[in-house]
């Protein structure tokens, strides 16, 4: 009896990609011990975020794909208005205004949208398949620059970039011309003038320190610089588990969030990185696995778009720490502390396992 309730309460839970994930977090608890100065108290923490994580993957994954097409309109629109209240009513927290406070609890609506957009335009592109033309494009792209909009103005550059990109995927996926897409990408870098002279002045210095950190070695600089030194530090082999001098000396900034990686280079080497990039590897593979075998365009277009979302994540932070990207406030997956985007990144997984399922028993 108690096995036949386990087995009811696991169905949905995709084996293979659950381990890969517990195995992800298992990394970032023991990382998190070492970034954190030990602390007990830090590590309890996440492992409550992560206990609440794993709930609302189990909550996703037991809710069919049908139901999420059904409500995929009215959560974006929901979001839409939460960023608008933001936008005319969002209180001001270290210069940006993100939060929205609706008296009994405070929300981060750009969290919501990086599930609600990809939901949206899957749904979008599911209900036009037979007959897709390039205003269908033109008025998806439209749906996606209206969130990505208002998150620019918070400012928030790190989310708008993520929703940005998961809007993109779908757009791609449901046969976005090639064409079009360098295209496009030509265009912006010919309007790269205009868009630039629209950032706001620490962003702008964030790209400027990204090509010579060593114009504001004590300022803006001095992320890349320390992260840069703890990653060269660690060697092939790393210093060890817990004998990561720039973490443990405190020179390295944001160390158990935005730059944890840098405190994982240092501690376990390039071996140790090769072997994180391995099990992101596994993770996005399945995603994209999921993705192939779904059996309409809306669970393809939305599971390949969570897929590649995490992909980006993962290249965003990766890719800032090493000193090749600037510095926008991206959490690593997985491994960063923090409970608000660990909800999101799970919820993205429940829905994930949902869909492979799903799957599963339509073709049964």
């Amino acid at each position: 009896m108690i096995s036949a309730f386990i087995k009811r309460v696991l169905y949905h839970i995709d084996g293979f990609l659950m381990g890969c994930l517990l195995l992800g977090m298992l990394v970032g608890l023991c990382v998190l011990y070492s970034a954190s100065g030990q602390s007990l108290e830090r590590v309890g923490a996440q492992m409550a975020n992560m206990a609440a994580a794993l709930a609302v993957m189990w909550v996703a994954a037991n809710i069919a794909p049908q139901i999420l097409e059904r409500f995929a309109l009215p959560l974006y629109i929901l979001g839409v208005l939460l960023l608008l209240g933001v936008f005319l009513f969002g209180g001001i927290s270290h210069g940006a205004r993100r939060w929205l406070n609706l008296g009994i609890v405070t929300i981060q609506p750009s969290e919501l949208m990086k599930i609600a957009m990809p939901m949206l335009l899957a749904w979008y592109f599911a209900k036009r398949e037979a007959s897709l033309r390039m205003s269908d494009y033109a008025i998806a792209a439209l749906l996606l620059l209206i969130p990505v909009g208002f998150i620019l103005k918070q400012p928030d550059l790190g989310t708008s970039l993520l929703i940005a990109a998961s809007g993109f995927y779908v757009l791609f996926l449901a046969g976005l011309s090639l064409r079009l897409i360098l295209g496009a990408g030509v265009l912006i870098g010919a309007s790269a003038p205009i868009l630039w002279s629209h950032l706001h002045d620490y962003q702008q210095r964030r790209i400027q320190i990204l090509f010579d950190p060593s114009q504001d070695p004590l300022g803006a600089g001095y992320h890349t610089i320390q992260a840069t030194i703890a990653l060269g530090s660690g060697g092939v082999a790393g210093k060890g588990w817990l004998h990561g001098t720039q973490a443990q000396l405190d020179f390295l900034p944001e160390r158990t969030t935005d730059f944890i990686f840098a405190v994982f280079g240092e501690e376990f080497g390039l071996l140790g990185n090769l072997l994180l990039l391995l099990l992101f590897s596994l993770i996005i593979g399945r995603g994209l696995v999921i993705a192939a075998q779904a059996q309409n365009t809306f669970n393809r277009l939305l599971a390949g778009s969570i897929t590649l979302t995490f992909s980006t994540y993962v290249f965003v932070n990766i890719g800032m720490v090493s000193g090749i990207l600037p510095v926008v406030g991206v959490p690593l997956p997985l491994i960063s502390y923090g409970g608000t985007s660990l909800v999101t990144l799970m919820l993205g997984f429940g829905i994930l396992m949902s869909i492979h399922t799903n799957k599963k028993l339509v073709t049964a």
